[in-house]
Order: structure tokens, then sequence, then C-alpha cells
């Protein structure tokens, strides 16, 4: 068996074999390297560098707090940066800056404090920063953050829509790196992000606080159909159409606009879905309905506007938030075809009330019994067989109706339209004829009045003595002297 070395018997020990050609190798290895990069003091360790990591508070100074990440890496963030002081054992996020290598030691920020030290070689995705708003383009702001140029995207400027983004220039906002471009010296921002985070500890802080009935301040930020949406200060409530006034409305733009400053009653919270329901007609007084009954009694007079038509009448709001109906029977004493022939949408109309129920937030009202009803007087006005004038409203296929004054109807039967030939009534008069017509019947309990054009020549008027023309004849003298 053989020595791998050779044995020096003059020294009684073994000497080693040097090879001189791997004593170079390591030399010109070694070359140029200092002892700060040969141990890697010159950069920061590879297990910190890859962007935000948790440590352990270490120790707390009166201006920085020492933070350990374990093993040999430490690091020191500004106590300025916390809200609350922290306590040493406490666990939490920062942001590494970037290493010092003369005091080998990491320079920290908080996670969601502003960085302060600012270059291309320190910048990271997630850092919060102070820029500058210094142009607006097509796609966003254009910023100045300590000298480097960056970009915000218009959908990253806020956490709703931005119409007329000119209002940020000049302003100092806080943003987020959302992406670094080193090499193309491009720096993507978000206020987005910031707002987000600031909302949601908003939001968690109010859901603490927010109970059913307390009357909020918001804003709201969006209009629809069916509601609107109120901003509390980090959490969106609807406030149903329904709970926008306590009339009737058909939609919220007709009450409320983006941007309105409102106070709204919390109706209900759902902390798990983090919903709320919201009413704004609560927040503006108490229910008009509830003492409605005592100041609206039956043939009460009241003023009241139209707010829309029907078929089977018009409703009328007589104050905000009571509303009822004026039926097409109680709108005239005569027939008309549509309540469109006697009322228009926004008239203001004198009438009387009917009914009301307030516990089902009802009422009726009476056009025609607001004023006098001339069939109580139609028997001391009209006689059987005298020819009065009147308007034709309508033709029937058995006769025509005539006007004799508002709310004074009768019937000519097509049998009393004419002695000749016809086929149809419009052959004989027409819808707005101006007639003279003579009285068959009167049944005022009926309400009804039978007419005839036959016979109904209006009465002659008075003659009167031609005007004399030339000289003047003699009168005839009579016997005695007498005049003829």
């Amino acid at each position: 068996m053989s020595l791998p070395d050779k044995f020096d018997p003059t020294k009684q020990k073994f000497r080693p074999t040097v090879d001189s050609a791997l004593d170079r190798q390591i030399e010109d290895a070694l070359a140029g390297i200092s002892e700060d990069q040969l141990y890697g003091f010159d950069k920061t360790p590879a297990a910190i560098t890859a962007g935000p990591r948790t440590g352990r508070v270490l120790s707390i100074g009166k201006e920085e707090v020492f933070v350990d990440f374990g093993g040999k890496s430490q690091g020191v963030v500004p106590i300025e940066q916390f809200e609350q002081v922290p306590a040493v054992g406490d666990e939490m996020e920062f942001h590494i800056e970037r290493y010092d290598k003369r005091e080998g030691i990491l320079i920290l920020s908080r996670k969601g404090a502003i960085a302060t030290d600012v270059s291309w070689d320190n910048l990271e995705a997630g850092q919060i920063l102070e820029a500058t708003v210094t142009g607006v383009n097509k796609g966003g702001l254009e910023l100045d953050v300590k000298s480097l140029r960056a970009f915000m995207p218009a959908g990253q400027v806020d956490v709703y829509h931005v119409p007329d983004l000119n209002q940020f220039i000049g302003q100092k906002i806080t943003a987020e790196i959302i992406e670094v471009q080193r090499e193309s010296r491009n720096l993507l921002l978000s206020r987005r992000n910031v707002l987000e985070r600031e909302r949601q500890a908003a939001r968690e802080k109010l859901m603490l606080e927010l109970a059913e009935g307390q009357i909020r301040r918001g804003t709201v930020r969006s209009v629809m159909d069916f509601g609107a949406f109120v901003d509390l200060g980090g959490i969106d409530g609807l406030v149903h159409v329904s709970e926008l006034s306590f009339r009737r409305v058909r939609n919220a733009a007709e009450v409320v606009k983006v941007g309105d400053v409102l106070d709204v009653v919390v109706l209900k919270i759902d902390r798990e879905a983090q919903k709320l329901s919201l009413s704004l007609k609560r927040a503006r007084g108490n229910d008009p309905w509830l003492d409605a009954a005592t100041r609206y009694t039956p043939m009460t007079p009241v003023t009241g506007r139209v707010t829309r038509v029907e078929n089977f009448g018009a409703f009328i709001e007589v104050e905000e938030g009571i509303e009822g109906l004026l039926p097409v029977s109680e709108i005239s004493y005569q027939r008309i075809n549509h309540p469109t022939d006697r009322v228009k949408e926004n008239d203001t109309l004198r009438l009387v009330v009917l009914s009301i129920d307030a516990a089902a937030r009802r009422m009726s009202f009476s056009l025609k019994q607001a004023g006098p009803d001339p069939w109580k007087t139609v028997n001391e006005k009209y006689q059987t067989d005298s020819v009065v004038p009147g308007t034709v409203t309508r033709l029937a296929e058995f006769g025509a109706f005539v006007e004799l004054e508002p709310g004074l109807e009768g019937l000519i039967h097509m049998s009393e339209l004419s002695d000749g030939r016809f086929r149809a009534a419009k052959d004989v008069v027409k819808t707005g004829q101006t007639v003279h017509v003579r009285i068959l019947q009167i049944d005022a309990e009926g309400r009804r009045i039978s007419l005839s054009l036959k016979n109904a020549t209006p009465p002659a008027a008075e003659s009167t003595p031609a005007a004399p023309t030339g000289k003047p004849k003699k009168r005839p003298q009579l016997r005695g002297g007498l005049d003829y």
C-alpha cells in the first residue's frame, strides 16, 4: 500500500505535497475581491431581498425600532412610521428599502408607510410613495416621484370613475407601486390600492359603530332605476326607490343625483355580507300618513296636483307623501271617454275628499263634487218643450250627446235628429257644433235629459220697423178729422 505523501525520515513526520499550479488558480480567482465581497457584506442577503417580509420587533429606541428576520438578518425602521409604538416581540410586515453595508443592517419601512429613500435600485412593487401630478393624457396621470417619472392608469386613480382627471394636476398624492421596469425606467403607480385599504380599515371600524335606527351622513355614488347607493365613509348602502320619498317615485333620479350629500337612516345591517339598507325619507321627517285621517276627513276641500293619468282615473298629490285617486266617474257629471278629456298631468285641481284609509295609505277624491251640481236646479232652469242652445260633445250609434252647460248633458236620439233620411248621426251633426234643441223630457233623479232637433227653431228675434225712405206719405184723413 502506497502512502499519499512522501515520508521525510530526517524530520520524523509527513510533509504535504503542494501543487503550485493549483495555488496560482486560487490566487487568480480571488484577485480584486474584497473581504466584504468575499463574505457577502456588500449586498443584501438573497433570502431577504424578495419583496416584503415579516419580522419580529427586537428592541425599541427613541427614534428607531430594530427588527429581527431570523439568523443574522436584522433591520431598522423609523419609529415615526408606526401609528402606535409596538411592543418587543410583535410580528408585522416590513418593506426592505436597501442594505447599509457599512452598518451591516437592513433599512426598512413599515408596510403602508411612505418610502423616503427612492431610487431605481430599491424600488419594489407594494411600496408606498408620495408623487406629484405633472400632467394628464388619455390613459391617465403623469407623475413625478423625486425626479423619477411615473405613470398612473386612469382606472387606478380612484375607487370610483373620475370623469375629469385635470383636477389632480399639481396635487401631491399617495400611491402604491404596482410595477417597476428598471431597464425601460417605467414606474406604474396606483392611488386606488391605497384608497381601498383605507376604505377597508374605515369599513371595519364603521361596522362596529353602526346600529339600526342611526342617522348617518353619506354621499350618493351611483343612481339606478331601483334606488341609489350612498357611501357612508367606507361602506356603500342602498336606498331603495321606495325609501327615497313618502310620495310615489318611479325612478331614483327624480329625487337624488350623484354627488348629493344626504342624511339617511340605517334600516338594516348585514354584517357578514357588509350590506346596508338605508332610508332617506325617514331621515327627513315623520310619515305624513300617521295623522292624515284627522287632517283629511270626507268632504274636506283640498288642492292637489295631477301626478299621472290612467284609464280608470288620475292620481292626485295633495302634499309630499300623500297621494290619492280621482276616479273617472268623479271627474265630471257628464260622461267622458278618458280622464285626459278633462285633466292633464301637472294640472292643479280643486277637489273634495271622498274617503281615506290611512292604514292602507289610500285616499279618493272627487272633482265634480267640488263645485255646484247643475242637476239639482235643472227643473228650475229648463222646461219641457223649450228650445235652448247646446254643444255636441260626442256621437254614438243611437244618437248624439249635447251639453247644455258644464256638467249638464242630454241625448238626442236618432229618431229625433231629423225628419229626413240619414245613415248615422254624423250625417246630421258634428262634434263641437253649436245647435238649438228642444227639451222633450227631464229626469233630475236619473240625471237624464231627452232632446230633439225637430221643431227646434230658435225664437225669432223681435222685428224693428224699417227706416223711412224718401218723403213721408200723407196719411189719409177720415171723416171727423181722425187719422187712419
